[in-house]
């Protein structure tokens, strides 16, 4: 675009409006004092002033038009956060028949809502591909850094400051994660970067000898793939903790066991936060490490049965359903099934923040196996036996096959020694009975041995469950 058309539309920075950002989304000590400071009426009062803006930009969507008028709504008939339930909700299936029908972007955004010439600029993403092709994923300079500043706000409420090093094993290229997480550090953090990726990236050799060369002092990523440096520097004749001395190390922990993960790096605090490619970060610790705060302010999350799409009672498991309250800009998430399981945490927060908590990432319900009538979260099971077998690496698959007509799941597990003992296999199947409720077969494998089939060493997210049955 040249000539006088060029100007009208709003640089990146323009388009950001940083004092209203950090007015609205405050961090440190401010977002603690806002956090304490609301009420639930007026937190409920504020969300629902964003929701409405988020509502009528929807509007404007195809996709949302198209969603919402299937079900008989017409503009009106939604008047606030409190008729949100008469919304039908949608997920990741939805946005890629989007895409499919509109290739390649899908009419999800609202990007042909702007007139000529004024067309926002947008940071352009994908998923993972973990579940399948890579969805695009389309954000304002708005919204873009309003999801970087929450994210740093975890961070530093967490404990990261300007002085750290952080060694950062999210993947890169188009995938989003690594390029969120960079953004929100370098943008509203300001401590050292090291954007090492993945071990397809960067070797885990390489990354380790990094980690030791440049110092690095925080480490972010997912669990699986951190714990599993904690080995490799160990086989390389490092020590965590006294030749890479990482204090801190914050990511998407998930179902792993905190502990072993603080153990495997010599002590060092362990953080875990929630959110998926589309919303930025819902969740994350504070200091207290006593759930996830839900960013009230900024998400409203719902948590609904995943039969009935009901909201479940505090306590219980339930899909998490998110609504993003500052995405009026390109691309509007309203009732975004992410279908990942958690629960609400009830009880007084020790640091006197009124916003929900969450028990955090346990599962996924599109991902779950029922095994006589009992259901299991694959994600799940490696937490369950690396507290209390030291000899398991901590990588392990679970194999779902259906034998005589009867559903059978078999964990194949790295163990370090003892792979043909008898007693410990019994020992390992009794852990998983008497945790889960139901028979569950072991396999042992050496360290390693599995990594072709989890993809621990080339993919962001490791896979943990192959169904024979399909």
């Amino acid at each position: 675009m040249t000539g006088p058309d060029y100007f009208q539309a709003p640089d990146y920075f323009q388009a950001m409006d940083y004092p209203t950002i950090v007015q609205a989304y405050p961090v440190g000590d401010d977002f603690v004092a806002l956090g304490q400071r609301l009420s639930r009426d007026e937190l409920f009062a504020r969300q629902d002033a964003q929701f409405r803006k988020c509502l009528d930009f929807a509007w404007k969507v195809p996709f949302y038009q198209r969603l919402w008028g299937e079900k008989g709504i017409e503009p009106g008939d939604i008047r606030g956060l409190a008729d949100i339930g008469k919304l039908p909700t949608y997920s990741k299936t939805e946005l890629m028949a989007s895409v499919a029908a509109h290739p390649p972007m899908g009419d999800f955004h609202g990007l042909d809502t702007y007139p000529a010439g004024q067309r926002p600029p947008v940071v352009f993403q994908t998923t993972s591909g973990t579940t399948g092709k890579p969805q695009p994923l389309i954000y304002g300079a708005k919204s873009r850094e309003v999801q970087n500043r929450l994210l740093a706000r975890a961070y530093l409420w967490q404990g990261m400051r300007r002085e750290d090093v952080v060694h950062s094993v999210y993947g890169h290229g188009l995938i989003n994660g690594g390029h969120y997480v960079r953004e929100a550090v370098s943008h509203w953090v300001g401590a050292q970067f090291m954007s090492a990726g993945t071990g397809i990236e960067t070797r885990s050799v390489n990354q380790v000898m990094m980690m030791r060369e440049f110092g690095a002092t925080v480490l972010v990523g997912f669990g699986d793939y951190v714990k599993r440096l904690a080995d490799v520097a160990r086989a390389e004749g490092m020590e965590p903790g006294r030749d890479i001395r990482i204090r801190m190390i914050t990511g998407h922990i998930g179902a792993e066991s905190r502990e072993s993960m603080s153990e495997a790096w010599g002590g060092a605090e362990v953080y875990d936060w929630y959110g998926v490619g589309d919303t930025g970060i819902i969740a994350g610790h504070g200091p207290d490490q006593d759930g996830m705060y839900v960013m009230e302010d900024a998400q409203y999350l719902e948590l609904l049965d995943p039969d009935t799409g009901l909201p479940v009672e505090d306590g219980a498991l339930g899909d998490m359903v998110c609504t993003c309250l500052f995405k009026d800009d390109v691309f509007p998430i309203i009732r975004f099934n992410t279908h990942d399981v958690t629960e609400v945490m009830t009880g007084a927060s020790s640091t006197g923040v009124n916003f929900r908590r969450i028990r955090g990432f346990m599962g996924r319900s599109d991902n779950m196996v029922k095994l006589r009538g009992i259901n299991i979260f694959p994600t799940g099971i490696g937490a369950l036996l690396s507290e209390e077998r030291e000899e398991m690496t901590g990588e392990y698959i679970c194999r779902v096959a259906r034998i005589e007509g009867r559903d059978e799941m078999t964990v194949h597990v790295e163990v370090r020694t003892g792979a043909g003992d008898a007693a410990m296999k019994a020992a390992y199947e009794k852990i998983l009975r008497t945790r889960l409720g139901v028979e569950i077969g072991v396999a042992f494998a050496a360290p390693g041995e599995l990594a072709p089939l989890t993809g621990i060493e080339v993919r962001q997210k490791p896979i943990r469950l192959i169904d024979e049955r399909k």
